[in-house]
């Protein structure tokens, strides 16, 4: 999950981190926006089960992956429980820096109990567990039901193909509405929903790039053609402009994560509430748009105490449950998923019993095992070879060859 502008606790600054020991009990959780609404719901009862204190830092998604990264190279500064976001998961586990919950804490007989691609992703090369799945990232796309109608669009012939979604976009355009914030996210959506089997996001079993491949260059066509019929708004997520966006109505689609919803209703545009849908992503495809993992650093003293957290945010179905409904953190743990509140209409996508669709998606998700270059493929592949595409015009088959060489030459040493 990715979330907005950093939010401290209230109660741990990083100048104070290090009286979060000096109470026996007392451990500290590092995260990431929303996570603090959920943790406010969830940790009175925990501390009063278990009488074990927990004070928590929150940083945005970027400065938070940075800081883990020094801290877990250092050997310290890092909170005794961890969110890693699905993108890092692979390098911060190869980095050697987090706890082998397999071998201290028996977890491999919990597989069944989550997702199986998500429990693929908090594998280590050595088959052992290092994070926990706790929230799932089922990707779908949310539309603007009354810009759909205004330009006599079916959502269903929308998602039929890529063809047909791109038509939407040129009838919405006819009403000065754009399709999508920005084509880049079209892109991602095919590059991450169409991995073939044995195949990872950016190489393949033995650790070469397959950025070259049809799947990259159909991703980057797809795109393309979107950019240059001027249906997108040129907006990059997590912007200010995007955030504007979703609140006036410039564009009409989101491919994005479950977890946006909560971030709509929440925070980004509340007011919007009853104007929304939600479908399966277009042409067919089933992926993880996201997803975090929760995980020990070895230099953790409180090790134990950690564990339990864990076990408590992603074991226990109520836990999992209050999750869901407080920041739409769809569950990683799939024995919530025949709860009666998947059943429930949600009021902001007018009365969209969408937590089915969101189930739907989770259980037709196909593995794909981590690998630990993903974070430098991924940033060469969408934030350099994309943007030169889409913005500067570059031909699609030379923008790949080059990013691959680049990607070579960066994970070499990796």
């Amino acid at each position: 999950m990715k979330f907005k502008t950093i939010t401290l606790s209230s109660v741990v600054a990083l100048g104070l981190a290090t009286t979060a020991y000096a109470a026996e009990d007392q451990i500290r959780f590092d995260g990431f926006p929303d996570f603090d609404s959920s943790l406010k719901v969830i940790l009175p009862d925990f501390e009063k089960e278990t009488g074990i204190k927990v004070d928590y830092l929150m940083n945005n998604h970027g400065d938070h992956h940075t800081k883990l990264t020094t801290n877990l190279a250092t050997g310290s500064g890092a909170g005794d429980v961890i969110v890693v976001d699905v993108e890092k998961i692979g390098p911060f586990v190869a980095s050697g820096g987090l706890v082998n919950l397999s071998e201290q804490y028996g977890v491999d007989k919990y597989a069944d109990r989550f997702a199986p691609y998500a429990w693929a992703q908090g594998k280590g090369a050595d088959g052992s567990v290092y994070g926990i799945p706790v929230d799932l990232g089922p990707g779908v796309m949310y539309y603007r039901r009354d810009l759909f109608e205004k330009a006599g669009i079916d959502v269903n012939q929308a998602i039929k193909d890529w063809d047909s979604y791109i038509k939407a976009g040129e009838e919405l355009k006819k009403h000065n509405i754009q399709l999508i914030a920005s084509a880049a996210d079209v892109a991602q959506a095919i590059i991450f929903t169409t991995v073939p089997e044995g195949e990872g996001l950016y190489f393949d079993k033995d650790g070469n790039p397959v950025v070259t491949s049809e799947r990259f260059v159909h991703a980057f066509e797809v795109a393309k053609e979107i950019r240059d019929k001027g249906l997108d708004s040129r907006i990059l997520a997590w912007s200010n402009e995007w955030y504007e966006g979703f609140k006036q109505g410039t564009f009409a689609t989101q491919l994005s994560g479950a977890w946006l919803l909560g971030h709509l209703k929440n925070w980004i545009a509340p007011e919007t509430s009853g104007k929304w849908g939600v479908s399966d992503l277009p042409d067919g495809i089933y992926g993880s748009w996201g997803g975090s993992f929760l995980s020990i650093p070895t230099q953790s003293k409180k090790q134990d105490e950690a564990w339990k957290l864990i076990e408590y945010m992603t074991m226990r179905r109520d836990i999992q449950l209050k999750s869901f409904a407080t920041i739409a953190a769809f569950p990683a743990n799939v024995t919530t998923y025949d709860d009666p509140m998947f059943q429930e209409p949600i009021p902001f996508l007018d009365g969209q019993k969408a937590r089915l669709l969101f189930a739907n998606v989770a259980k037709n998700i196909k593995p794909v095992a981590p690998a630990k270059g993903d974070h430098v493929a991924r940033s060469i592949i969408l934030e350099n070879a994309l943007m030169e595409v889409l913005d500067e015009g570059k031909d699609i088959k030379t923008a790949l060859q080059e990013a691959e060489r680049m990607i070579k030459r960066r994970t070499r040493n990796l």
